[in-house]
């Protein structure tokens, strides 16, 4: 994993990503900007990327919750300073059970920032529960934001125990750029605890993909000289790799799609409308960039076999 502090700095980069590619106008969150205050003006081809980003993974977020119903459960891996939570109360998606997993000190910033803003509060906030917290955890209702190392899989089930996930119910895993970050045993070890212990499951996971060209060397350097070493690199040299991972850790099945396909998925008055926002000069920047990013996704059980892009 190499240094923590390191990669706990991604969260921050990425919400600071995020946060300007609202501002400008490419999607609409109304809470990113309550944790996080600072920002950069980013390079066009980078807000489309994390344009494409949000909107593939909400592709599968609501196909998954069109299916489970109210039902369904959410486990957020790496979660960081995500508002997946508060959009879909906004959109009054009900969920059954929603939680928040990342390192200790990252959750204990996301509980504060939480328990001093009012709006972020009054929506995890139940009329008949109370809301409780400890330095890097919280529970209210069907809300829990966790501190815990993924790779203690006896902590995470105990966290899991604690927020009332129940395996026999629907669940959805997310995990954006974190899978990359552990060791490749210990995130098969993961995955497959996962599929041996929910048989109803469905994980979205957004990550690198062609990281063996030069291209690929080059961003894996760049990273590592801000000291984040991708111990899980090996599952990112293709599509293949990537869906080979969840088969080979117990999953029914599971499907790839690099962000070049994802893009060209999306609603063509969408990307019309984005493409409007900012001038792109560099079209062939952002084709390598989506070229080494994808969505994969493992399933388990077949209900959730037929899911595709479109």
């Amino acid at each position: 994993m190499g240094d923590e502090g390191a990669v706990m700095a991604t969260n921050d980069d990425a919400s600071e990503c995020k946060r300007g590619a609202v501002q400008l106008g490419y999607w609409t969150d109304n809470y990113i900007s309550y944790f996080v205050r600072h920002m950069e003006k980013r390079a066009p081809e980078i807000n489309r990327g994390y344009y494409a980003r949000v909107k593939g993974v909400d592709t599968f977020v609501q196909k998954f919750i069109n299916r489970a119903g109210s039902n369904a459960q959410v486990v957020n891996f790496g979660a960081g300073f995500d508002t997946l939570y508060w959009r879909l109360k906004d959109e009054g998606v009900a969920i059954s059970c929603y939680v928040e997993l990342d390192f200790p000190t990252v959750t204990a910033k996301k509980c504060y920032t939480i328990k001093k803003n009012k709006p972020l509060l009054d929506r995890i906030y139940q009329q008949d529960g109370e809301v409780k917290y400890s330095s890097t955890d919280m529970h209210s209702g069907n809300f829990h934001c966790l501190g815990v190392d993924l790779r203690q899989i006896k902590q995470l089930q105990e966290k899991l125990t604690q927020a009332d996930i129940r395996f026999d119910k629907p669940t959805l895993f997310l995990a954006e750029c974190v899978l990359v970050y552990i060791e490749s045993d210990w995130a098969s070890r993961l995955l497959k605890w996962l599929s041996s212990t929910f048989s109803r499951a469905l994980f979205i996971n957004y990550e690198m993909c062609h990281m063996n060209d030069t291209f690929g060397n080059i961003m894996a350097a760049n990273l590592r000289a801000r000291g984040c070493f991708l111990s899980g690199l090996s599952y990112c040299k293709s599509l293949e790799s990537q869906r080979g991972r969840f088969l080979d850790s117990g999953w029914t099945g599971a499907k790839a799609w690099d962000m070049v396909e994802v893009y060209h998925s999306l609603d063509p008055k969408e990307r019309d409308r984005i493409e409007k926002i900012e001038f792109l000069d560099e079209q062939e920047l952002l084709l390598q960039l989506f070229q080494h990013y994808c969505i994969c996704i493992g399933y388990m059980g077949e209900e959730y076999g037929d899911f595709e892009l479109n």
